[in-house]
């Protein structure tokens, strides 16, 4: 193996003899951060997603008096609206309640957008409710490959864009043109919860905009790309919408740049919205899912969605686990619940039994998945495991990390492109604190914007002993930087896996990367240094010290 000292950063390149393993030290790590936090030479994308207040919604003043009835009032506000929205200068933006009832206003959008070199795309809400969705994406960053519409057909007139489009700016040199680098950007505004009964509402509304994704990708054979859900969810982190989304995979990306967790401590740290009753909460996301991000089948997130929502009304009744369990079995005989009960409980919570709740095929496909063993009946066991305190059985937890460990192994080999958080601000900087200043006038809600960096996984045909200027030259940028300025040395070890498995372990706890996310950009370094052959144990080791760490 040549070894090559260059002036800067000293990388040792670990080679363990048995194991044929190349792995990267802690000096990697920390030279890596510190470049993150200068942004290096890389072009990045931003997204911002803003809910501009219609001037048909908008009081001056009394209950009846609306800002629609006063030209100069909603042109000046929208002017400055457009202002911003120019200055920021996003790659993307998504923005929710555009009067599209009015020409002017619209016109006026579309022309200030385009001479800015927008491409806009604008879909009115059913039933003539006057607003709609806008979504623009600049010329400079994207082409568009497909535009489509989702129409929810619910009492709420709620609709949703889909964009399919593909970058045309390079964002590393010596880029491998072969590559796709596509996006599937949606944009929505769900029902605000005016109460319980439209939980479930809502979530049939991202669980539609989900399957509309999926549906779309198979039927125009897309490969698997990274998707950006944008838009006014009208609920906050605590509630259904947000963790159906989160057991989807994908990542908030204003609480991934802040590195907020999904525990109550940090439910409340920003908010993005001042709603009609007074009240401050953060309601406007901008989602990501990476292409290489494990799913659950999405009906299964759905039933146990349906199933917290069961769980939340039995508690917010002052139900403890007991009672719920009594509640549900009604008059059933023997010590379990019959389907009947089930339905019966579920009319008397809400959720069934009109317009807006559970269909009867839906509450079928609950009751096959909470009778696991399929007996007919829900017993205790069952129904703790599935509405109480939902846990994968023993059998589920094997079957999930060999899912997750052969996906690794599946996805290692290829090419593929995502985007990781970079930043992500607010407008105004006091919504951020989770204040809302009285001397804010754009809207009722804030926009959020999010900056994203591109990441790669890169296919290494070859092992690291033949590792030459060329393969280095054919690496994204700040991979490229590490070979350029290195020490390859040999190291010998009597247990390969262990010693490999501990190198990733310090380098991990050196930089403090906690979270799966995190830790993908890592292993995507390690796959690009090795063959195929050891990807395995690659994958192995990374989700042992996972395991470790959570």
């Amino acid at each position: 193996m040549v070894s090559t000292v260059y002036s800067n950063v000293i990388l040792t390149l670990f080679w363990f003899l048995y194991g044929g393993i190349t792995g990267c030290s802690r000096s990697w790590t920390q030279r890596k951060k510190k470049k993150a936090v200068r942004g290096g030479g890389e072009r990045c994308i931003s997204c911002t997603t803003f809910n501009i207040l219609a001037p048909i919604y908008k009081r001056i003043g009394s209950e009846s008096c609306r800002e629609s009835q006063y030209r100069a009032y909603w042109m000046s506000r929208n002017e400055r609206i457009i202002d911003r929205l120019l200055s920021d200068r996003s790659s993307i933006i998504c923005l929710q309640e555009v009067w599209l009832g009015n020409e002017e206003l619209v016109e006026m959008y579309e022309k200030r957008l385009g001479d800015a070199g927008y491409l806009s795309f604008k879909l009115a809400r059913t039933n003539n409710r006057g607003d709609g969705l806008l979504t623009a994406v600049h010329k400079e960053y994207f082409r568009v490959l497909n535009y489509g519409e989702l129409m929810f057909h619910d009492f709420g007139d709620r609709v949703a864009q889909l964009l399919h489009v593909e970058l045309v700016v390079p964002f590393w040199q010596n880029r491998n043109n072969g590559t796709l680098k596509q996006i599937l950007i949606v944009n929505t505004h769900l029902m605000f919860p005016h109460d319980h009964s439209y939980c479930i509402v809502r979530l049939r509304q991202v669980y539609k905009i989900l399957q509309y994704v999926e549906s779309y990708q198979k039927e125009h054979d897309v490969s698997p790309v990274p998707i950006m859900l944008c838009g006014d969810w009208n609920g906050s982190k605590r509630g259904h919408v947000y963790k159906f989304l989160r057991s989807q995979g994908f990542v908030s990306s204003y609480d991934a740049a802040h590195c907020y967790t999904d525990s109550d401590a940090d439910a409340h740290k920003w908010v993005s919205h001042r709603n009609h009753r007074g009240n401050i909460c953060g309601v406007d996301f901008i989602w990501l899912l990476n292409p290489n991000k494990h799913r659950k089948p999405l009906k299964r997130s759905w039933n146990e969605s349906v199933f917290g929502i069961i769980k939340y009304l039995l508690c917010k009744a002052s139900l403890a686990e007991n009672n719920a369990f009594a509640f549900l079995k009604a008059d059933s005989p023997g010590d379990y619940i019959t389907y009947s009960a089930f339905c019966q409980a579920l009319c008397q919570l809400g959720l069934i039994g009109h317009q807006q709740g559970l269909g009867s095929q839906e509450t079928k496909d609950l009751w096959i998945q909470a009778d696991t063993n399929g007996n007919g009946t829900m017993n205790y066991e069952e129904f703790q495991n599935q509405i109480w305190s939902p846990t994968l059985t023993e059998q589920e937890e094997q079957n999930h990390e060999q899912g997750r460990e052969k996906r690794l192994r599946k996805d290692m080999p290829r090419l593929v492109f995502g985007f990781k958080v970079k930043n992500a601000v607010l407008f105004p900087p006091e919504a951020e604190k989770g204040m809302w200043p009285e001397n804010y006038s754009l809207s009722d809600h804030a926009p959020l914007t999010v900056v994203f960096s591109p990441r790669m996984n890169k296919k290494m045909n070859k092992r690291h002993s033949s590792l030459s200027l060329s393969f280095s030259a054919s690496l994204p940028g700040d991979v490229q930087g590490v070979f350029s300025e290195s020490i390859c040395a040999v190291k010998y070890s009597s247990d390969p896996f262990a010693d490999f498995r501990q190198s990733i372990l310090e380098m991990i706890e050196e930089v403090g990367v906690k979270n799966w996310e995190e830790m993908e950009e890592l292993v995507y370094c390690y796959v690009a240094l090795n063959s195929p052959d050891v990807h395995a144990v690659i994958a192995h080791a990374f989700l042992s010290v996972y395991e470790t760490l959570n």
